[in-house]
């Protein structure tokens, strides 16, 4: 029997606003956007209240716990959850699935409490742990992948399914090592055009604030957006940024948008350089001002190979930038090759890429045109859809088996 009825869903997170970073965007978002599907949805997060800038949240419709920050250079926090205080509050809200976008103690009191109200628990993975525990676990780089792989598995095992962000997060899962027989299916992330495309700035206001930075009207501006951290190949991008302004000329800038543990030596190896005027740091920046970043930039770039599905690239690809990245799965359904950007097997060949279109404002130009086009497919509508489609399929099914083939068959469909 098909699932039609208004559902009562709980979100677990441990990151959620105050917080900015990507998960943050796509759990609030996701709030947004079921809750104008007509569905009821809660939130069980974080309690940031008492740290440096926290907010107190009084929605009675999300539930924050006790907790401190990971650390590790993230923006994370471990929470510390009342689990009898949890599930009065799922009682009271009627919560029929759970959706877990946590690996951590939020995930677990999400597994536990789905158990005690006999209803389903999934999760959407967001992080590729085997990229990121190098480089922010202490002696990160002297433990095997295969603990990390046996963790990993040992902690979504137990959710009923699974929701993978990209082929290659679906991929990885699938593997015999991980969890072949989770069902599950794709639902990329999407991005809130109508929120994005809203803000909107003058011609002016982008010029001011280029002046700003240093940064001239005439001048190609490089842009990249995301964490400063060793796992996003930031000190790469450096080298192939550096390179592309000694061949250049003087009319191009790079701009680094955000925050992480690598800033401050990424900042001593500019100065090093004697680059500081060429290449700029921001530090992070609200949300609600990077549009404005996006819009006076030229070409969007990141040499990252750790992504599931990058959030930035949709956001590149909203306000209508052509986008150089080195070859990754995860960018296969947001890059196509030669259309709205490059996919590059090397940074040696990123740095041809970048200043291809360095030299080319025609082709810059029909690349961003191209990006918007294919943004229009990552819309926020489609993702609610999506993922309403997967939440019903769960609640027919459960406790039974969910028959994958069916589920993404309904996905697809959508």
């Amino acid at each position: 029997m098909r699932y039609t009825a208004p559902m009562n869903i709980a979100l677990f997170s441990d990151c959620y606003s105050p917080t900015k970073n990507g998960v943050v965007t796509v759990v609030m978002q996701l709030r947004t956007i079921l809750r104008k599907m007509g569905h009821h949805v809660v939130v069980v997060t974080v309690d940031t209240s008492k740290l440096e800038n926290g907010v107190k949240d009084n929605d009675p419709c999300v539930l924050r716990t006790p907790s401190v920050p990971l650390g590790l250079g993230t923006d994370h926090f471990i929470g510390f959850p009342h689990k009898a205080k949890i599930l009065e509050f799922l009682k009271t809200h009627h919560v029929e699935l759970i959706h877990s976008h946590t690996e951590f103690v939020i995930a677990h009191a999400a597994k536990v409490l789905a158990k005690t109200l006999r209803i389903p628990a999934i999760v959407t993975t967001h992080t590729m742990w085997e990229d990121f525990y190098p480089y922010y676990i202490p002696m990160g780089k002297l433990i095997p992948v295969r603990i990390v792989r046996k963790l990993t598995k040992r902690i979504y095992r137990k959710f009923y399914a699974m929701i993978n962000v990209s082929e290659k997060a679906h991929r990885y899962f699938k593997q015999p090592f991980m969890l072949p027989n989770v069902p599950s299916a794709i639902i990329p992330n999407a991005v809130d055009t109508a929120a994005f495309e809203a803000k909107k700035d003058t011609k002016a206001d982008l010029e001011e604030t280029r002046r700003t930075w240093g940064i001239g009207k005439d001048d190609t501006l490089l842009l990249f957006v995301g964490r400063i951290g060793e796992e996003k190949r930031v000190f790469e991008l450096l080298d192939i940024c550096a390179n592309v302004l000694r061949r250049a000329g003087s009319r191009v800038k790079v701009l680094f948008v955000g925050n992480g543990p690598a800033l401050t030596e990424m900042k001593h190896t500019v100065r090093r350089l004697e680059l500081t005027e060429k290449i700029i740091f921001t530090g992070f920046l609200s949300w609600d001002h990077l549009h404005t970043y996006y819009a006076m930039s030229d070409i969007f770039v990141t040499a990252s190979l750790s992504e599931m599905h990058s959030m930035t690239i949709l956001e590149a690809m909203i306000s209508a930038l052509p986008i150089v990245v080195r070859d990754d799965v995860s960018f296969h359904d947001t890059i196509s090759d030669g259309q709205n950007g490059f996919l590059t097997a090397s940074d040696a060949e990123m740095e041809e890429r970048i200043l291809e279109l360095i030299q080319d404002s025609g082709k810059r130009r029909k690349f961003g045109k191209k990006s918007l086009e294919m943004s229009r497919k990552f819309s926020l509508e489609t993702h609610g859809k999506k993922t309403e489609a997967f939440y019903q399929a769960v609640l027919e099914s459960y406790p039974g088996k969910l028959d994958e083939k069916k589920l993404v068959e309904r996905i697809n469909a959508v």
